[in-house]
């Protein structure tokens, strides 16, 4: 029997924290239900600060200011290590010195998908932040990225210093914006089912095998009751 397909599209920001969260937490579901389902994933952006910097910010100061004091700062990064620990992510608020502008790894994104890599794309520029703290401003780190990916490393360079890709990534997180996306992780199923945060492994495994069953089921088919065909 052939299993059913369900193609999800996530919309997230590589600097999101719930964003790394959600990806561990729907790669387990989808591991789960690998026997039942296959599932097709992509990526779209999504700038939480579209209007940083280039060069980027000192991001404890930029965080405590956003959220309004050191020590909420240091209640909610302690909060979102604790439950990324569950998820086995090892965040580490200490090396994340630079809060980054975000488009460029986006427009990486964009060009590992190209390669058919955008997923590991995805994870090792998360993994470079949030555990490496790694500066994500800064032209080498993205180059060394890219490499990592196997991407070839003097054309990722080139692409870097070119304007490819900036239309398509503003493109899609405008469409997005239209959509009525304002927080990510944001989830579209089979184009149809939004999913809204980073819900437990057993809310998505849960919500693939419904769907799936749904898609099943309206299948059309001939019957030799029925006569129709």
């Amino acid at each position: 029997m052939t299993k059913p397909k369900i193609k999800i599209d996530v919309v997230s920001d590589v600097v999101c924290p719930w964003c790394y969260i959600g990806k561990r937490r729907l790669e387990k579901a989808i591991a789960q239900v690998a026997d039942q389902v296959d599932v097709e994933l992509e990526y779209h952006p999504f700038e939480l600060n579209p209007d940083m910097p280039t060069e980027g910010r000192n991001q404890k100061e930029y965080l405590t200011k956003k959220f309004g004091s050191e020590a909420k700062y240091q209640q909610i990064v302690g909060h979102v290590t604790d439950v990324a620990a569950q998820e086995g992510l090892k965040f580490d608020f200490e090396k994340q010195v630079v809060s980054p502008n975000t488009r460029n790894a986006h427009r990486l994104i964009w060009l590992a998908k190209k390669q058919d890599k955008q997923i590991e794309m995805k994870e090792t520029l998360m993994k470079a932040y949030f555990e490496q703290g790694i500066d994500l401003t800064k032209m080498e780190n993205l180059i060394s990225i890219a490499t990592q990916v196997g991407l070839d490393p003097e054309k990722t360079k080139s692409f870097l210093n070119s304007t490819e890709g900036m239309a398509e990534v503003t493109t899609s997180e405008m469409q997005n914006a239209q959509r009525g996306i304002s927080g990510v992780p944001f989830y579209i199923i089979n184009n149809q089912y939004g999913v809204s945060g980073a819900q437990p492994s057993e809310v998505f495994a849960k919500a693939l095998l419904e769907i799936s069953a749904e898609n099943m089921s309206d299948g059309q088919a001939c019957d030799i009751k029925s006569k129709e065909c």
